[in-house]
């Protein structure tokens, strides 16, 4: 059954993370994934995640389709003007992708080639407006195209924002709605607590909530994390678990678990695993989840 049909059923689906290598050999690539397969939804392919250089989502889902995953396409407004992102668009469609996730980007600054210039010719909004356009057969200028594409469409959704931005967040989840969005990703969730408070204030049906677990590497990276990224807070108990723990691998593996078997009881849509270059590792996460 494709993601679309799914989210529309109103199952429990299961997203991976997979990020693309920073050079040619999609070896490693593929054998994250094929370890995987069967298991999942769909494999997200981000778009240069934290402005690092890697190969695109765009080429990342390619190659992956044609190992008979299903995957979700990240279009990313930083790096490209109106006329690429359309172009783009429409190749995936021309390639047999059937998922798009519309992302703002990461701030250029802190990745790997901070002198490189920031596009945004179209914000998040104007990007989700563009996509709805195009699935009614016609570009930006109006244009009529040669066969339109169909996309599940998704965007993201900031759990985390402060006072006067989260009014903002939850009133720009509307206008995703109205754009076509069925579901969004949020950032990574940690603090449950505090999140089933956010959930509480969300009433935008028939809109599903995908919520992201990011599997922990260290003790020090949840500190990290919890002092310097805004709009995620990791619970101190957390953060100690791991310290204490004898294999700290296997604790983070058990968190991930944990928080994965929680958000399914919660009753969210579903749920995207990051694992941050240990896509090896996601397999260990759902055997644990019992996915």
């Amino acid at each position: 059954m494709a993601l679309q049909e799914k989210i529309r059923s109103g199952r429990f689906v299961v997203l991976g993370e997979f990020e693309p290598p920073k050079g040619a050999d999609f070896s490693l690539l593929e054998r994250s994934a094929n370890l995987s397969k069967g298991r999942l939804d769909a494999a997200v392919v981000p778009e240069m995640a934290n402005a690092v250089l890697k190969a695109s989502s765009l080429g990342g889902c390619a190659f992956l389709q044609r190992e008979g995953l299903e995957t979700v396409f990240q279009v990313c407004c930083r790096d490209r003007n109106r006329l690429a992102l359309q172009a783009d668009i429409l190749a995936a469609a021309a390639l047999g992708i059937t998922n798009l996730m519309a992302v703002s980007g990461e701030d250029i600054r802190f990745g790997d080639h901070p002198q490189a210039r920031t596009v945004n010719d179209l914000d998040l909004m104007g990007l989700l407006e563009t996509v709805q356009k195009l699935q009614n057969g016609k570009d930006l200028s109006g244009i009529e195209l040669r066969g339109s594409p169909r996309f599940c469409v998704g965007s993201t959704l900031d759990t985390g924002a402060p006072g006067g931005l989260l009014n903002i967040e939850l009133e720009n989840l509307k206008r995703k709605v109205d754009y076509g969005v069925e579901y969004v990703v949020t950032n990574p969730i940690f603090d449950l607590r505090r999140f089933e408070q956010f959930i509480k204030r969300i009433d935008v049906k028939p809109l599903a909530i995908i919520p992201t677990v990011l599997l922990l590497k260290s003790a020090g990276m949840a500190r990290y994390i919890d002092r310097n990224i805004k709009g995620i807070s990791i619970p101190p108990e957390m953060i100690r678990d791991i310290q204490k723990a004898p294999d700290k691998v296997k604790e983070c593996l058990k968190i991930a678990a944990e928080i994965v078997i929680r958000i399914k009881e919660m009753g969210m849509a579903g749920v995207l695993i990051s694992t941050v270059g240990w896509e090896e590792k996601l397999p260990l996460i759902l055997d644990e989840a019992k996915l």
